[in-house]
Order: structure tokens, then sequence, then C-alpha cells
């Protein structure tokens, strides 16, 4: 069974970072791609990091240069430090793998901006 559990988040204060991890049980992680999604109160889910198989990593436009996302195959597990983080990054995050014959998710983990 696939298992995705994600850990790290917390209480910051802006301008502090935090670094988010997901970790993959019941699957050979290397041969996918893993996706951050994040969603605040009252708005939809959204991208916020992607790295492919090959180690190749995509951002959204609204943490570029703050965020970093790597992968560990031997570990299973996928990390994303969060640096210089602002209130509107405030949100659950979740991390996802899709197979072709399913979608994964994690429990989320939540991360909360404030002063």
């Amino acid at each position: 069974q696939v298992q995705l559990v994600e850990s790290g988040g917390g209480l910051v204060q802006p301008g502090g970072s935090l670094r988010l991890s997901c970790a993959a049980s019941g699957i050979i992680f290397s041969g996918y791609a893993v996706t951050w999604y994040r969603q605040a109160p009252g708005k939809q889910r959204e991208l916020v990091a992607r790295i492919s198989r090959e180690g190749s990593t995509e951002y959204a436009d609204s943490v570029k240069g703050r965020f970093g996302i790597s992968r560990d195959n031997a570990k299973n597990i996928v990390n994303v430090q969060m640096n210089n983080l602002k209130p509107e990054d405030t949100a659950v995050y979740y991390c996802n793998l899709n197979t072709f014959l399913r979608s994964y998710w994690g429990q989320g983990t939540q991360v909360t901006v404030s002063s």
C-alpha cells in the first residue's frame, strides 16, 4: 500500500524558514515525479513545486527564489526548503505522486506564517 506522509509544518514568523518533508512507502519512489501543493482557507489547491524523477524542478511564480525542492531517492523523501516565508504562504501543504493507475496524496501539514 502506497503512503505519503508529510512533516515539518508549523508556525513561523515572516521571513523565517521551514523545511517540509514527504516520505513515501510502498512504492519505488525514484520512478515518479513528486509535486507539492498547498491550499489556503477559501482558496483552491495550487501547485507549489515539482521535481521530476530525473531531478528537474519547477516552481510556482509566487515561490521562485524562496523555495527549493529536492529528493533523496535512497531515503524515499522529497523535501521543500522554504525561506523568507510570507503570511500568504500560510496553507496546508500536500505532497502528491501519480502513477499510471492512480493519484496518491498525503494527509497534509499546516504551515502558518504570522507574527
